[in-house]
């Protein structure tokens, strides 16, 4: 018994044009003679080219469905069903390529031709997304500011608004794609000669051509311009963190959107601040006397001076932390902490009486020192 067609693509009597569609690429994938060592392969393939004509034509479909698969197939051998299987085989009237090279546009992409919605490449399209770095310091991102600033970029050329030629230039049909925006190239390959579509070169997918190009973009229809923008800088931003401008970007084609501006930020700390993340790190000097017998001393922070207690005994690189004095926390309440080190600043001259001091001390060798007249006091005062 003859396979009927749904049999040939092995799909359901109830199955949709898609999943019709689907069988017969992987059956023709399978069995095309290039591909397939079977002796019957060459057979099987116009089959299943037939069954897919067939099934996806919804007026065949119909007639085949009523008929049955013997009637359907004397009638149209007769001509009597709309002529199925003539010069343009399956795939439908007036001629193509046909045969493996459609196979290879289906699975690969290649077709859309006249009529399709990528016809003449006019499909509206995002322009692309540009980038810029920006430099702000320490106390703008600490507030928080609007910093303005200049880049160059592509944007739409105001002489011919964005078309590429004067308004008053002639128009003709493109010479290399007769005005189907498209062209198609045949390759020879181990599985055959392989179709590819791409944008027509010469008109860039619009199918026609101008007698002049605009003097301003050369027929780009984009010119490189500076432009002076201002963007909110919000507090607590770090370096390496980007800001994102919609709009800013380069110009979409075929009427579509611009694209956007990135904006890297490079925070510069100065040589008073280290950062890590919310944290900032700071140096502060004491004297010896301030380290033996504790002090409280002034410490600038971004926004403002604390005091900060050094008790007695502070040794050397001992570091502190004042918490909430670090940097804002980026859209989020709360601030990081501010770790101030301490460094012991050690004279490089002693006048006499800080002389005689320290070497009343230096004798004592950390034990209890009882010389009267306020010795402690006498030897911080001294320096």
């Amino acid at each position: 018994m003859t396979e009927d067609f749904y049999d040939v693509l092995g799909v359901s009597r109830d199955a949709s044009e898609d999943a019709i569609k689907r069988a017969y690429r992987e059956k023709a994938a399978k069995h095309h003679p290039d591909v397939s060592d079977d002796e019957d392969a060459e057979e099987r393939f116009k089959r299943i080219q037939k069954a897919k004509g067939v099934l996806t034509d919804e007026e065949k479909r119909r007639q085949y469905d009523q008929l049955g698969h013997e009637r359907f197939t004397e009638a149209d051998k007769r001509g009597g069903t709309g002529g199925g299987g003539g010069a343009g085989g399956p795939f439908g009237g007036g001629g193509g390529a046909g045969g493996f090279e459609d196979i290879f546009n289906q699975f690969f992409g290649g077709g859309g031709g006249p009529g399709g919605r990528n016809r003449g490449g006019a499909r509206p399209s995002q322009g692309s997304d540009l980038r810029t770095a920006l430099t702000v310091d320490l106390e703008e991102a600490f507030e928080g500011t609007t910093k303005e600033f200049t880049l160059t970029r592509p944007t739409t050329c105001d002489t011919c608004g964005g078309e590429g030629h004067p308004p008053d230039a002639d128009v003709r049909t493109c010479p290399q794609c007769n005005g189907q925006g498209q062209v198609r190239q045949v390759q020879q390959t181990p599985l055959g000669r392989v179709q590819q579509t791409s944008t027509c070169p010469r008109c860039e997918g619009a199918g026609e051509v101008h007698s002049d190009d605009c003097s301003d973009c050369g027929g780009d229809g984009i010119v490189r311009e500076e432009a002076t923008l201002s963007v909110e800088i919000p507090p607590g931003i770090r370096s390496g963190q980007s800001l994102r401008m919609e709009g800013e970007g380069a110009p979409g084609e075929n009427g579509g959107p611009n694209g956007d501006l990135l904006i890297e930020v490079d925070v510069d700390g100065g040589e008073r601040y280290e950062r890590d993340g919310d944290d900032l790190y700071v140096n502060e000097a004491v004297s010896f006397p301030q380290a033996v017998f504790g002090d409280m001393i002034d410490v600038e922070t971004v926004d403002g001076t604390v005091e900060m207690d050094v008790p007695a005994g502070t040794q050397s690189g001992e570091t502190f932390r004042l918490r909430d004095k670090g940097m804002p926390r980026l859209r989020r309440r709360g601030r990081g902490d501010l770790y101030v080190q301490v460094g012991v600043v050690v004279p490089e001259s002693l006048s006499e009486e800080q002389r005689e001091a320290l070497e009343v001390f230096a004798e004592a060798g950390g034990e209890e020192i009882d010389v009267g007249g306020g010795f402690f006091e006498k030897l911080k005062s001294s320096f």
